[in-house]
């Protein structure tokens, strides 16, 4: 701060450009302003010396710039005003539902979490829901699917909408989720283009955030609205991306989000609607007291996508619910809002209340380290508004209440707090706030550990269950007795009540303020005092200061008037259109008394940044303003401008230093001011490095465009977002029923005594316009204009309250002592002037067309005080020029002269469409401010000034007139200033006061009318133009047959006529096209309206300045000595032009890039030739090896990939050519800086440097109209339009009813120079333009590919073909539509002969093909080709980069360049060019290159390649130059008439035109699309090791696994196969010899495999896909009674996989990260080695492979079986005994499992088993035995 000496009394400050002192005697008062006139503290005005200075440098030369800039900045000089600065619209528009698309394009899955999973993605907005395919078995599925969206919203619904992006693993009985990613559509609306392209998006499980990220998706999102260009840039398949580098995030966001517990808490609510709108409330209310709430109020807390309610209390106004909703989610969100709505239960449905929304960017700060914290609110109130309080039915305002729009009335508020709390230790982390928080943790807590209460919203289900969206009790906050709210008074003072509307004026009205439910006697609540409870926080305890007024119990009358008294509105003077209020003596007051708490310093704060985006705001509008009249001294302002601001930030810098440290700031308090003070800190940097010399200067656009965005920021920052006061509303009762209102921010009137924190408002008189609740669209819905002297202050402050009243006033009901306690009930202004206002209405230009012939019939209504005069009515014009003087009689200005001088009331116009039968038709209205001119001063005429019209959203156009008061001497001594006679009732604007005139000619060139549409069912056939400007004009020549003969038979005609000196005020030129029908009936077309002449402003050709030869920058380095060298196989850099056109050299076609230093000598062969002996390449990847016009085309996108990487790599030197040495003269040096840049290209690009140089051609991402401008260089063209003008979206396709191409030229005659007529070749506007006469032309149409194209079928698909219309010729290509494609390649071109002018219309349609009913339209787009036919920048046949006889980048114009280049001189006017060897010169341009070529061993001369590089050099030609189209190809965007400016797609393409009296050009380039080429890929799987061991035996517990390999191609699932299996492996080993081959088709230029197949069984066709070639290779454990178990799985992608090891041991999971050492198959043909598979990020197998890749010819002639089989068999494989099927070989399991293990048990127990039967036969007989023994024996 700019402080004085210490030793000085007062210390002097300059806070916001405002002087002021510190005074002793009132330390504890903060800051006084030493405002001159301000306060009684007046004593102190600015010094000079503190004028600001523009920047360093001025310093010095203070005498030059030092008087300058202070007079620039007149609006820093803060002069205390009495009144506010009135508001820009009258009505503000209001928010409307609008078109909205959001198209997703999901590319592919990678690194998904799970085993052998069939991903497909799910993609949820709001109720909409639309899946992808299903991909099998695999964890990096490719999809490469698009979808779109379409809505119809208020942009407040539609932002909060959550795209949900879900993984679902798809299997037939139940599908489960891998993962999911969210994000807010109004997040992705914000980021650069409203786009995310090309982001991985981190998938994880909401259902257990312990997991982590599941996987990552690549998507496109983008949102578009009506009118949003999306920039779509070109995507490029890049395998080596890194996904962590391209995070789905917006800029600034870390990669890894932690989880967070979001708490919000809901204390309670207080002063809601007593009842609610329901139907039965109503009946209920007939039974029950009038004391008894009707609503039983609950909270709903929505949270990206997640919904919790809290419980339901009964019948109350002030319920108190002490809960908090505690959501789970990851930190930063990405969302933007909160959402916090009041509902009331109702028995059929739940009403709203109101709706809050807490956006989080406001109070959380994401910057690192301690600066930035988590979001935190309050706890604090937050105000609720909506719609008004005593609606009795379901009324149409309930929008309000759901957030829409602006709410007309308060409706209560709620006590909420929000803290965050980061998550580290997984969910079961115990919740510990950051904020000081007494006992609410205690409960909370305790309740966590049960069972919790889950939210009974219906959103509320699964998912978000497990989540734990929860709802638990939270102790309430300590509550206050009522003394410590601090009192607050709201003062009024009615000055003036006019332009009520009649509907309302047969009643007594009367006027309330309310603030909150104070003041609201007719819907409030009976007692509000008493019913207001106080907050009462932890941290609220330390309340300075006790009240000094008692609260009151009651509103008695003393203590709060908040309404005037009803008085009968009168009739007003003039047209008597209006009521008025006759309060012109006697001004009645009103004051409500309200209690709150004291939490004001925030509005303060908020003041204070508003003060500096005001000041600023003014500065740059001003600096706006001074621009566009190009005045001098734009940039010094500027710099003032922002140097000044700067100095205010830097205050309010230093002053949140210190407030931070203050007491009783809630958390968000303090952090807020943190936040304030380092967005300003880098605000204030970047508005330095704006002036900053040292860097490149900014012209004053872009500092304008600077600084706007610095003002967003800081308005972004004004906003406080925990609530104090409530909005102010004045309501006018009629019959006390409400019947309009205003709002207005109660920060506004807030007082301060320091200046810089009071209110913009506070003290002054405000112009109100109470419009009435509701919709109203574009209707004058004004019912009041009220001015209003408000002022809300503490209590403590009233003494200041009446200070800046207009001086001149009496109080009444109380003396002026007694008013600090009650304030005055009226103020009585005795002394009146009479005054005059003349309003000089002079013209109008731009007005809306109200009636169906697309004009209106306008009049102006000017309403002053009580007076409203209209203007003559002007038939059929949309730019009136009234020329008339409304003059208001006996005006009664009460008040003192000198402050109506300084602020005269404001002047309301209104522009009316007069209707012959109803009432008029409202067009738009604007406000003005008069010039008093007093009686006893000279007088000086006023100048005539623009005033902007609005009519809704739309601009209604401008006003220009003047309007001044004159004051009506009292004694009559001064007459007022002479007008002239009347002509009948109407008074013209005088002499003086009309601008000085001066004579102009305006010539016009008639072209043509173009796509004239039907008038009154009738074709157009005879149409005429009439030109008109300032009442003179001129017509064209009649059109004998608009059908056959479009154009004009009269080309040129010029009129006089007299127009403004001043440019600023030219009138309008209005274009009328007329239709001549049978018997002399004529019929308006159409018209069109050019606000502004001076683009038409001729500016005479300048002469050449003469330029001495040595400085000449055109002659460069010599020709090298004439070396052999091909025509064809030209370089660029053998054209020795200083610039190079191209950022890579490109010869054609090179055999093989020969090195830089033998390009002069080495001699080559013909293109021919060559091409036969051209080596296999890298970048051709294929035994193919013929160069097409495809292959230039990929050449080209791979160019404009390389640029892409060079603006994000960091050295870029290494991809540029070295520009100070290729300027140096010397031919070594040259040759050096080629073979550095040679050198550099190949070390950092192998692959490029490897393949052969292609001509390349330049691809626009946009319309090449967008490019080059409209290619109207020679004629304009003007759209006429006839209708009415409405706000609907599309209004402006329907009224368009034809072009008129044409052109106007406007220069001042010469003073006294009378001219009768001019010749033709006199006139100045039809230099080089062409003859209009019929022109035959051949056109050819290329269209390549359409992209991103809207679904046109139920299945999310579209079969599109192309139709062209051209005139009559309509061209249908209905049989080669390609189905089920939103991408498709048509490599289609198309022939057609026309004849401009009759047809130059071009219309490519996209239909979607349908075997059943019509084909839908897609969408089109459409070319004027006349325009580019006829245009300087020759858009006829672009300009290939290299010249070529024949091969792919054969010349296609029908003339050669060197005869080009002389028809260009020829039509310029130059001199011929001179060819002499290697050098071409034009004029005193020489350009220099090789001329001399060997072809076949013959010397040839051929100078059409420089001749070539001299055209694409063509705009660096004096005075003629302009850049000539290249060759290209440009990408045009399609939309379809229903979806006014909504993109449905976009289509590649370019045109190429012949006249056809030149030479026939050659056949039309071949760009039908590649076939893919037929492969065969052999894969030989002989052994496996380490495989895991899935199985246990039963009865050894010995492990094993029964292995089999899968494989399969991608997205060639059906053709999968599988090995056999090898059965019972014991060690991990497998043994196949087995083979796999895959034949599939593929293009080797974009590097994908095609697919096509039949989608389901009911497709008609085939569907073709396009896939990258990935080989999946998986192993598999054989299971014979349930499903096989998955072991492992490797994904080798064919074009870039890692070499194989040698052995099993060398095998490793690494090697599939490492990218260093991968190899394509197809360029080696041939691969084997050992591969890992792997499961769950662990290693679980290798797999030895060979893998062989033929062409489909190769197959054929040697062709292999597969498995084992003939041709070519593989053996069987060598497998141990082990290895069986127990199933198929029982007795080998028995051996091998039971008999090795066991031998010896068994022998022994069969051993024991004989011996054990020969005991029990023996036991068994040996009793028989010895009884026959003994009894025979």
């Amino acid at each position: 701060m700019d402080q004085e000496k210490d030793g000085s009394p007062l210390q002097s400050k300059n806070v916001f450009g405002i002087k002021m002192k510190k005074r002793k005697k009132k330390a504890g008062k903060g800051l006084v302003f030493a405002n001159k006139g301000a306060q009684d503290e007046s004593e102190v005005e600015a010094t000079p010396d503190e004028t600001p200075v523009l920047d360093h440098e001025n310093l010095e030369s203070g005498s030059e710039a030092g008087p300058s800039v202070p007079l620039c900045l007149h609006f820093r000089q803060v002069t205390n005003t009495k009144r506010a600065k009135p508001a820009a619209k009258i009505l503000e528009s209001e928010s409307r539902p609008q078109a909205f698309q959001i198209s997703i394009n999901i590319t592919e899955a990678r690194q998904l979490v799970g085993e052998n999973i069939d991903p497909s993605v799910v993609i949820e907005i709001g109720d909409e829901k639309k899946q992808t395919s299903v991909k099998e078995g695999t964890n990096a599925p490719f999809y490469n699917e698009y979808f779109v969206f379409d809505f119809f919203a208020h942009q407040e619904i539609f932002f909060d909408k959550v795209i949900k992006l879900t993984v679902m693993h798809s299997k037939i009985m139940k599908s489960y989720c891998i993962g999911t990613f969210k994000i807010d559509v109004g997040t992705v609306y914000n980021q650069p283009g409203h786009q995310f392209v090309n982001k991985w998006a981190a998938l994880i499980d909401p259902t257990d955030i312990s997991t982590g990220v599941r996987g990552h998706l690549k998507c496109d999102i983008c949102v578009t609205g009506k009118g949003d260009l999306s920039s779509r840039s070109q995507k490029f398949s890049d395998a080596e991306e890194q996904i962590e580098k391209n995070p789905l995030l917006p800029e600034g966001f870390p990669s890894m989000r932690p989880w967070a517990t979001y708490y919000v808490k809901v204390y309670k609510a207080e002063g809601l609607p007593r009842m609610n709108s329901s139907i039965m409330a109503n009946v209920t209310k007939a039974f029950v007291s009038d004391n008894t709430a009707l609503i039983d109020p609950y909270v709903v807390v929505s949270f990206f996508g997640q919904v919790a309610r809290t419980s339901t209390q009964k019948s109350t106004a002030d319920p108190e619910w002490n809960e908090q909703v505690v959501f789970k989610e990851m930190f930063p969100p990405l969302c933007q809002r909160l959402k916090i709505q009041v509902l009331d239960e109702g028995s059929m449905n739940d009403v709203a209340i109101g709706t809050h929304y807490i956006d989080l960017r406001r109070i959380s700060n994401d910057q690192d380290g301690d600066k930035g914290f988590l979001p935190t609110f309050g706890p604090s109130w937050i105000n609720i508004y909506g719609s008004p309080r005593n609606s009795m039915l379901v009324d149409d305002s309930q929008d309000m209440n759901e957030g829409i729009g602006e709410g007309v009335s308060y409706r209560g508020r709620l006590y909420i707090q929000l803290a965050v709390e980061i998550l580290t230790g997984g969910v079961e982390s115990k919740s510990v706030f950051s904020l000081k928080m007494p006992l609410k943790d205690v409960k909370g807590g305790k309740t966590a550990g049960k069972d919790p209460k889950i939210g009974t919203g219906g959103a509320v289900g699964g998912e978000e269950e497990k989540m734990g969206v929860m709802v638990l009790p939270v102790d309430p906050p300590q509550m206050v007795s009522n003394e410590d709210k601090e009192s607050f008074l709201l003062f009024g003072a009615l000055f003036e009540a006019t332009l009520i509307d009649r509907r309302i004026g047969d009643k007594p009205i009367s006027f309330e303020f309310t603030i909150g439910n104070f003041g609201n006697l007719i819907d409030g609540v009976a007692t509000p005092a008493s019913k207001k409870k106080a907050e009462k926080g932890s941290d609220h305890s330390s309340q300075e200061g006790a009240m000094t007024v008692p609260l009151l119990e009651a509103q008695s009358s003393a203590s709060c008037k908040s309404t005037t008294r009803p008085e009968k509105p009168l009739l007003g003077d003039g047209n008597r259109m209006y009521y008025y209020l006759p309060i012109s003596t006697r001004r009645p007051c009103i004051h409500v008394r309200s209690s709150w708490e004291d939490r004001t310093y925030r509005l303060h704060h908020s003041n204070m940044l508003d003060r500096i985006a005001l000041m600023f705001e003014e500065g740059v509008a001003k600096v706006a303003q001074m621009d566009k009249v190009k005045q001098p001294g734009v940039e010094p302002l500027m710099h003032a401008v922002l140097h000044e601001f700067c100095k205010d930030a830097r205050e309010f810098i230093a002053f949140a230093e210190k407030k931070v440290k203050g007491a009783h700031l809630t958390m968000l308090d303090k952090k807020r001011l943190t936040l304030c003070k380092q967005q300003l800190e880098s605000v204030v940097e970047v508005a330095e490095s704006i002036t900053e010399p040292k860097r490149k200067a900014l012209t004053i656009k872009e500092m304008l465009t600077e600084s706007r965005k610095l003002t967003q920021t800081i308005r972004f920052l004004v906003e406080e977002p925990q609530h104090t006061l409530p909005d102010v509303f004045v309501w006018l009762l009629s019959n006390n029923k409400r019947v309009a209102y205003s709002r207005l921010p109660a920060r506004n009137l807030l007082y301060s005594e320091n200046l810089v924190e009071r209110g913009r408002d506070c003290g002054k008189i405000s112009t109100l316009f109470l419009k009435s609740p509701g919709k109203h669209g574009a209707t004058w819905a004004v019912q009041a204009k009220v001015d209003v002297y408000l002022w809300l202050g503490n209590c403590k402050d009233t003494s200041h309250m009446l200070k800046n009243l207009p001086e001149g006033f009496e109080l009444q009901g109380e003396s002026l002592e007694e008013s600090s306690s009650t304030p005055p009930e009226s103020l009585l202004y005795k002394e009146h002037h009479e005054f005059q206002l003349r309003a000089h209405m002079y013209q109008a230009r731009g007005l809306i067309a109200a009636d169906n012939t697309g004009l209106s019939d306008p009049f102006a209504r000017v309403s002053f005080l009580s007076n409203t005069q209209p203007t003559a009515i002007i038939n059929q014009t949309l730019t009136p020029t009234w020329n008339q003087m409304l003059i208001m009689d006996r005006l009664a200005l009460h008040g003192m002269l000198s402050e109506l001088q300084q602020e005269p009331p404001l002047i309301t116009i209104e522009v009316y469409d007069d209707d012959a039968l109803g009432k008029p038709e409202y067009l738009g209205s604007t406000i003005a401010i008069p010039e008093v001119k007093l009686a006893e001063e000279p007088y000086t005429p006023p100048l005539l000034q623009y005033s902007p019209l609005f009519c809704g959203s739309l601009s209604g156009g401008d006003i220009l007139g003047a309007f001044e008061l004159i004051e009506v001497s009292k004694t009559r001594k001064h007459a007022l200033p002479p007008i002239d006679d009347p002509e009948g009732q109407i008074f013209h604007v005088p002499s003086y006061i009309r601008p000085v005139l001066c004579k102009y000619r305006i010539e016009v060139l008639f072209w043509g009318l173009r796509e004239l549409r039907k008038v009154q069912l009738l074709s157009v056939d005879r149409p005429q133009v009439f030109i008109e400007c300032a009442g003179k004009g001129v017509n064209s020549s009649m059109i004998q047959s608009y059908k056959s003969q479009p154009n004009f038979s009269m080309l040129v005609d010029s009129f006089e006529v007299e127009l403004p000196e001043d440019e600023y005020l030219h009138p309008p030129l209005s274009i009328t096209v007329v239709d001549w029908r049978a018997f002399g009936r004529s019929t308006l077309v159409g018209s069109h309206v050019i606000n502004n002449l001076g683009l038409f402003k001729y500016t005479p050709p300048s002469l050449p300045p003469s330029r001495p030869q040595q400085q000449e920058p055109t002659i460069i380095e010599p020709a090298p000595l004439p070396g052999p060298e091909v025509t064809e196989a030209q370089s660029t850099e053998d054209i020795y032009i200083n610039i190079e056109q191209e950022e890579t050299p490109k010869p054609p076609h090179m055999t093989e890039p020969l090195p830089p230093e033998k390009k002069g000598r080495e001699s080559r062969k013909s293109k021919r030739r060559s091409t036969k002996r051209k080596k296999r390449t890298a970048a051709d990847e294929s035994a193919d090896c013929v160069i097409d016009w495809w292959s230039k085309y990929y050449a080209s996108v791979e160019k404009i990939q390389m640029s892409k990487q060079r603006e994000t790599y960091p050295f870029p030197n290494i991809y540029e050519a070295v520009p100070p040495l290729q300027s140096l003269l010397s031919e070594g040096l040259a040759s050096m800086a080629t073979g550095m840049k040679e050198r550099k290209k190949q070390m950092s690009f192998r692959s490029v440097g490897e393949q052969p140089k292609l001509a390349t051609l330049k691809i626009y991402d946009k319309e090449l109209e967008v490019e080059f401008g409209p290619f109207d260089d020679w004629v304009k063209t003007f759209e006429l339009y006839r209708g009415k003008a409405n706000e609907e979206d599309g209004s402006s396709v329907e009224r368009f009813v034809g072009n008129f191409k044409g052109r106007f030229c406007l220069y001042k005659l010469p003073e006294g120079g009378e001219d009768k007529g001019l010749d033709s070749w006199e006139y100045k506007i039809n230099q080089g333009i062409p003859s209009n006469a019929p022109v035959n032309v051949l056109i050819r149409v290329y269209i390549i590919a359409a992209s991103n194209l809207h679904p046109a079928d139920p299945d999310g698909k579209a079969d599109p073909y192309i139709v062209l219309k051209l005139g009559k010729t309509v061209i249908k290509d209905r049989d080669n539509y390609i189905p089920k494609q939103l991408n498709p390649v048509f490599g289609r071109s198309f022939e057609i002969q026309a004849s401009f002018p009759k047809e130059s219309l071009l219309r490519i349609l996209i239909y979607d093909y349908d075997v059943v009913g019509g084909d839908d339209l897609i969408g089109e787009t459409n070319i004027d080709l006349e325009n580019r036919f006829f245009s300087r920048h020759r858009a006829t046949c672009g300009l290939p980069g290299e010249y070529a006889i024949d091969g792919y980048n054969a010349w296609r114009d029908c003339i050669k360049p060197t005869d080009l280049l002389i028809k260009l001189c020829k039509e310029n006017r130059l001199d011929n060019p001179r060819f002499t060897p290697g050098r071409i010169s034009i004029g005193d341009k020489v350009y220099t290159g090789k001329t001399v070529f060997v072809d076949e061993d013959q010397i040839v001369e051929s100078y059409e390649h420089l001749a070539l590089k001299v055209l694409h050099r063509w705009e660096e030609m004096p005075d003629v130059g302009c850049k000539l189209v290249p060759e290209h190809i440009e990408t045009r965007t399609l939309y379809l008439q229903d979806k006014p400016g909504m993109d449905q797609g976009q289509v590649q393409m370019w045109v190429d035109m012949f006249p056809m009296d030149m030479p026939h050009p050659g056949p039309p380039v071949d760009i039908s699309p590649r076939k893919p080429k037929g492969y065969e890929l052999r894969i030989i799987i002989w052994n496996t090791e380490d495989i895991i061991l899935e199985d246990t035996n039963f009865i050894t517990g010995q492990q094993s696994s029964d292995i089999y390999v899968k494989g399969w191609l991608k997205g060639l699932e059906d053709d999968g196969q599988e090995t056999d299996v090898h059965y019972n492996s014991l060690t991990g080993e497998g043994n196949f010899n087995w083979r796999f081959v895959f034949p599939f088709h593929y293009l080797p230029a974009e590097k994908l495999v095609v697919v096509n197949k039949r989608e389901h069984i009911f497709s008609l066709d085939k569907t073709e896909q396009k896939l990258p070639a990935v080989l999946v290779m998986q192993v598999w454990d054989f299971e014979r009674l349930s499903s096989d178990d998955f072991l492992g799985t490797v994904e080798l992608d064919l074009h870039g996989f890692p070499r194989g090891a040698k052995t099993a041991k060398d095998c490793k999971m690494e090697m599939l990260n490492d990218s260093s050492e991968n190899i394509s198959i197809f360029q080696q043909k041939r691969a084997k080695g050992w591969w890992p598979f792997v499961k769950a990020e662990e290693l679980t197998g290798k797999v030895e492979a060979e893998f062989h890749l033929v062409t489909a010819e190769e197959a054929e002639k040697n062709p292999v079986g597969r498995a084992r089989k003939e041709p070519e068999p593989l053996e069987k494989p060598n497998r141990p005994d082990t290895t069986f099927s127990w199933f198929v070989n029982p007795f080998k399991c028995f051996f091998h499992l039971i008999w090795k293990n066991y031998k010896k048990y068994i022998i022994i127990a069969l051993v024991l088993l004989i011996v054990a039967l020969f005991l029990a036969l023996l036991f068994y007989t040996l009793p028989g035995a010895i009884s026959n023994k003994i009894i025979s024996g």
